[in-house]
């Protein structure tokens, strides 16, 4: 059975902005692995259109960009949304009935999935179906902007931290 999970990079505010703060190698490193061992990612709409920018190679990129695009793009993708019309390479458009494709994916596959998306993850946690949530503190504050919870937060319990890097840190939590 799969586990669906919930994780993102964060401000210590609360906040999630992809182009307010990048990963560190060390952390960029663990996102790589991270990537290369999930049994799949389920996206929101906005994150998967900025992740989009993995499909293609680009000239500029490093070595560790390319191995992360190649990890990126090996592994099945399902996005939520009425808005597109079609999604890239590896990727299944789901319009409706996210929470019986979320039950169906943790009944078929093994392994953890991903949820990136704080408006999906917030529906995904009113039905109960998040397994655990991982917080990547990053030394910034925001003051504003999409929180990573974006609904009520739910009961939670620390079952572990680890440092990452030098200066972000990982906070695994389970439902209470």
């Amino acid at each position: 059975m799969a586990k669906i999970v919930f994780g993102m990079n964060l401000s210590l505010d609360g906040y999630v902005d992809h182009e307010k703060f990048a990963p560190g190698a060390a952390l960029f490193r663990h996102w790589i692995e991270h990537v290369r061992g999930l049994a799949g990612s389920v996206y929101g709409r906005r994150v998967y259109e900025l992740m989009r920018y993995w499909d293609e190679d680009q000239a500029e990129w490093t070595p560790e960009f390319s191995e992360f695009a190649a990890a990126w793009r090996s592994q099945p993708k399902w996005v939520v949304s009425r808005s597109l019309r079609s999604v890239g390479p590896n990727a299944t458009l789901v319009a409706d009935d996210v929470e019986a494709l979320i039950r169906r994916l943790k009944t078929e596959l093994a392994g953890e999935i991903t949820v990136s998306g704080p408006e999906l993850a917030r529906s995904l946690t009113e039905r109960g179906l998040i397994d655990e949530y991982r917080l990547y503190f990053h030394p910034v504050v925001l003051g504003r902007g999409k929180p990573f919870f974006a609904g009520p937060r739910p009961r939670l319990r620390l079952v572990a931290n680890d440092l990452i890097g030098e200066d972000v840190i990982r906070l695994s939590y389970v439902p209470a």
